[in-house]
This record gives structure tokens, C-alpha cells and sequence, in this order.
């Protein structure tokens, strides 16, 4: 608790114990004049227990006047730390004010912002940071579709932006909210000469990335036309939701064109098969053909197999029956 609490505390103290005093004093007073003109004991007696009812009324009170005093005393410890956390809060909010003055370093925030928004949701492939155009012109990332490249830079005016919200003169106000679209509009005037080059393999537009959505509504919604004057110029102006909204949908598009190569490999593969599978039906019959053929002849062959053995049949049975003869002839 630092010394000025210390203070106001013991002033209200002070205060409380004077206006005490100053009460029980006044009772006795009116006490001794009422004891003066009391005549019995009764009186007295009685008068002495509403005394003594009172004191302790007020002693009761008194108990509850510090307890609400240390209460009191608790909360303005709090109230002084938290105005302390807040001061050097508000230390912390003017070392960034004073931070982000600089032009360099803002722009170093909004590509590493926007560097992070392309790596968490393209394909290392389907992008490239600081991307240098034969001009010399160097752009912050260009995102590679089967159209060409889409060229994104980072904007970050934040200048004449800060002080139209900071001042409370209308006139100052209106001269910041002109000199803010002025910068709004080099800006989208340098995108569209710097990197709208088709004959370098862009597409006929640009991004303008503004890694702030305030500042972004201030441009969409309260300077309408500055959004039209983008569109004129082929640039579109992006925040970080809408610029994820963007790569999302890019996404989506990359990933459709994977899965229409893979239909064709299969189609590819399928149609291979198919040539392979009238190749082996070829084959097939051929071997069909030769096993016919060759059923064919082993049914000719079994045939004159059959008659053969008929001949030889006869043969052996007309032998037999003239050596029969032969030998009957000798018993004569």
C-alpha cells in the first residue's frame, strides 16, 4: 500500500473518531443535565442501562465502521496495482505506436503475417515469397494457379489512419480521412504498374493485402470508393479473414485439378487394361482354336486306333480258326 493510501486512510479515521467523541460528549452532557433534575434512584438506574444499551450500540458500530475501513483500505491496494498494470499497459501501446512508425518494420509485420497465412493453408509448390519481376520490381508472394501467377503484396497504412481516429476536431479529421485515401491510392496505383505484367505469366489483376481489419473496414465500408477505384484498377483488396477466405477457395481449386489428373490416370490405367484384356481374349480364342484342333485329331486318331485293332481282331481270329482245321485234319 503506497503512502498516499496510507493518508486517506487515516484522515477518514481521524474524521470518524472526532465525530465519536464529539457524540458520546453531547450525551453526557445531556446526561448530566437529565441526572440533575431526577429525583429517585429508579430514574437514574434506568437511565444508566440506556446509557450502557447505546455504548454498546455504538462500540458495535464502531467495529463496523473498521472493519468497512480495512475493507475499504483492501480495495484501493487492488484499484492502485491495477493502475499500475494499466500504466505499463499503456507503456507497452506507445513503445508499438512508436514501433510501428516505421515503414520498413511495418511491412516486415505484414509479409511475415502474410507469409504465415500462405504456409498454413497452400502447398510449398503452389506459392513463392519475394518474387522478383524482369522490371526489378520485387512483390511479396505470387500464388501459382494453371491461369498464371497472382501477385500479392502487403500494405500496411496505418499513418494518417491512426491520427483521424486519434483527433477530435472535426477539420483535422476530415483533412486526415483525405490524406488516408491519398495513401490508400499510390498504393493500389504502385500494384497495378508493378505487377500486373501478363507478359511475365500473371493473371490481369493483383492482391492487396492490408494486415489489419480496421483499417480494412475503413477502406471496404466508410471510403466505398476507394474499394471501386481498386476494382478499376484490377486490384482486389484483401484483410486477413477475406485473404483466407481467398486461399481457401484457391485451395479447393488446386485440389480439384489433383483429383481430375488422378481421374485421367485412372482412366489412362483403365484403358491400358482394357487393350490387355482384348490381347489376352485374342490369345485365348488362338489357344481355343489349337485345342479344338488338336481334340480333332486325337478323335481321328482314336478312330483309326479303333479300326485297327479291328483288323488285327479279325486277323488274329481267322489265324485260330485255320490252325483249327490244320490240326483236326492230322487226327484223320
Amino acid at each position: 500500500m503506497n503512502s498516499e493510501t496510507i493518508v486517506i486512510l487515516a484522515v477518514i479515521s481521524g474524521i470518524f473518531i472526532v465525530g465519536l467523541a464529539m457524540v458520546v460528549a453531547f450525551l453526557l452532557r445531556k446526561l448530566d443535565g437529565i441526572s440533575s433534575n431526577l429525583k429517585n434512584d429508579s430514574a437514574i438506574t434506568m437511565m444508566n442501562q440506556n446509557m450502557q444499551g447505546m455504548q454498546q450500540k455504538i462500540d458495535q458500530t464502531t467495529r463496523d465502521i473498521n472493519d468497512r475501513l480495512d475493507r475499504a483500505a483492501n480495495v484501493i491496494g487492488h484499484v492502485s496495482k491495477e493502475l499500475g498494470s494499466l500504466q505499463e499497459i499503456g507503456r507497452n501501446m506507445k513503445g508499438l505506436q512508436d514501433f510501428l512508425k516505421s515503414p520498413k518494420l511495418r511491412g516486415n509485420i505484414g509479409e511475415a503475417i502474410l507469409k504465415d497465412l500462405l504456409r498454413q493453408f497452400l502447398p510449398k509448390e503452389n506459392f513463392a515469397l519475394q518474387h522478383k519481376f524482369k522490371n526489378g520490381a520485387t512483390v511479396d508472394a505470387i500464388i501459382k494457379i494453371d491461369n498464371g501467377l497472382i501477385p500479392v503484396d502487403a500494405k500496411f497504412p496505418i499513418d494518417n489512419f491512426t491520427k483521424m481516429f486519434q483527433t477530435e476536431a472535426e477539420a483535422e479529421k476530415a483533412v486526415y480521412a483525405k490524406e488516408f485515401t491519398r495513401d490508400v491510392k499510390k498504393h493500389i496505383d504502385d500494384i497495378s504498374k508493378k505487377y500486373i505484367l501478363p507478359g511475365e505469366g500473371t493473371v490481369d489483376f493483383a492482391v492487396m493485402y492490408i494486415p489489419s481489419e480496421a483499417i480494412y473496414y475503413e477502406i471496404a465500408v466508410n471510403s466505398g470508393d476507394l474499394d471501386r477505384y481498386a476494382l478499376t484498377k484490377k486490384v482486389f483488396l484483401v484483410s486477413p479473414n477475406s485473404f483466407s477466405y481467398l486461399v481457401r477457395t484457391i485451395l479447393v481449386g488446386l485440389e480439384g485439378k489433383k483429383i481430375t489428373e488422378a481421374s485421367k490416370q485412372i482412366l489412362a490405367a483403365l484403358h491400358a487394361i482394357r487393350q490387355d484384356n482384348n490381347k489376352f481374349s485374342q490369345s485365348l480364342s488362338v489357344l481355343n482354336r489349337h485345342i479344338t484342333n488338336a481334340k480333332s485329331s486325337m478323335e481321328g486318331v482314336a478312330n483309326e486306333y479303333e479300326k485297327l485293332s479291328s483288323k488285327i481282331e479279325s486277323t488274329l481270329i481267322l489265324k485260330g480258326e485255320k490252325e483249327v482245321e490244320k490240326a483236326l485234319e492230322a487226327l484223320e
